[in-house]
């Protein structure tokens, strides 16, 4: 459990990123029939007549609560840095608490990882009507938290087992992969009881973790060959920095080398909040692979 400061320090720090007032998106698309089936986009502020295309999945968990509102001011902040921004919203856990628990259930499987794939499939097209000026050939996944799992998790279908029906037959067309805070290795969640044993509610629980992991965590799904940042605070409480550094260190076992960038003073919510320093440094992050 974290120190009477630390904790404190963190309740400002996600006071500050949910201050911000929602930003509403240019256009809206749907990738499926269901309401959280969509994507939003948002429109370079900057910039010249092409603009790297920045695709950010949201956290908070897996959980219903948590949509992908919170994040817009980001989005908004990538677009007013000269990204072009689609904003992704995916099927989350159910509203009531999970069996014993006090927190709505993280997560739904399969409906979670299948919306994340159809998502991710359609919008090559989707962007191309919704945002001309998105130069697909720059694309950059980015996300955070629990959406800094389905980030790294979209980046690596093409090396998920054979039998899994999300599975692609080539690497995604991306510049690379910048994960903020994500919940990279389910293992080491667990062990730590990041988010109340979020990973473990997604994947259904005991019954089932074990036979599905090997579909949904990323330290399993190891090389890519795709460009991955990991960008974590030292001072976070929600995710700690032992998930990130267990991540990078599967990873170089499995011959991939992945940039971790840690921030002194910071913990979880400054990597999203327009008005931190950590913001600015997730935008250069993504600047790096974009450009």
């Amino acid at each position: 459990m974290p120190d009477e400061a630390a904790a404190a320090r963190a309740a400002a720090e996600e006071e500050s990123a949910f201050s911000h007032p929602q930003v509403a998106p240019d256009v809206t698309a749907a990738y499926g029939d269901h309401p959280d089936q969509v994507i939003d986009f948002y429109a370079p502020r900057a910039g010249g007549p092409s603009a790297p295309l920045v695709v950010v999945l949201h956290g908070g968990a897996w959980r219903a609560p948590y949509d992908r509102g919170h994040i817009t001011p980001f989005a908004d902040y990538l677009a007013r840095r000269g990204f072009a921004v689609a904003n992704v919203e995916y099927r989350r856990g159910a509203t009531l608490p999970a069996q014993g628990g006090t927190a709505p259930v993280a997560g739904r499987w399969p409906d979670t990882f299948d919306d994340v794939a159809a998502a991710l499939d359609a919008l090559p097209e989707l962007a191309h009507e919704a945002l001309p000026q998105a130069d697909l050939r720059r694309t950059v996944l980015t996300g955070h938290s629990a959406g800094g799992h389905l980030a790294l998790w979209a980046a690596a279908r093409h090396v998920l087992p054979a039998d899994a029906v999300w599975r692609t037959p080539a690497p995604a067309l991306l510049r690379g992969v910048v994960a903020l805070a994500p919940i990279a290795d389910f293992a080491m969640a667990e062990k730590l009881e990041v988010c109340g044993h979020a990973s473990l509610q997604l994947l259904g629980g005991n019954d089932h973790f074990t036979e599905r992991q090997r579909y949904a965590d990323p330290a399993l799904l190891l090389p890519t060959g795709i460009a991955t940042t990991l960008v974590q605070g030292r001072a976070d409480v929600v995710v700690p920095q032992a998930v990130a550094e267990s991540y990078a260190d599967a990873a170089a076992k499995a011959g991939e080398v992945v940039g971790l960038t840690l921030l002194e003073e910071v913990g979880h919510f400054p990597l999203i909040d327009p008005a931190a320093d950590a913001c600015a440094v997730v935008a250069e992050e993504i600047a790096q692979l974009a450009y």
